[in-house]
């Protein structure tokens, strides 16, 4: 089953760009998925098992980036499907 996920990032820090373009980054360069990229947020279609471990794991690479200061950032996601097959 295929799914879409309508991700839109948020970090509280002044230099808040690099961190949002390194998240589009890592799911553009992940060929089991197709990305869609507008200026409110990013749009990943996938498998629902390979996307849901994707996210799991980039959420977690994105909040390492962050490091352990005062840095914080919100995720707004929403998750829509069943979709047909790509």
């Amino acid at each position: 089953m295929d799914i879409g996920v309508e991700i839109s990032l948020y970090p509280f820090t002044a230099d808040y760009a690099p961190h949002i373009r390194d998240f589009v980054a890592r799911f553009n360069a992940d060929a089991r998925f197709r990305v869609q990229t507008n200026s409110m947020s990013t749009q990943v279609f996938g498998g629902f098992e390979p996307l849901m471990d994707a996210l799991r794991e980039q959420l977690r690479t994105s909040f390492t980036a962050l490091g352990t200061g005062t840095q914080r950032a919100v995720f707004v996601m929403k998750v829509y499907g069943p979709l047909p097959p790509a």
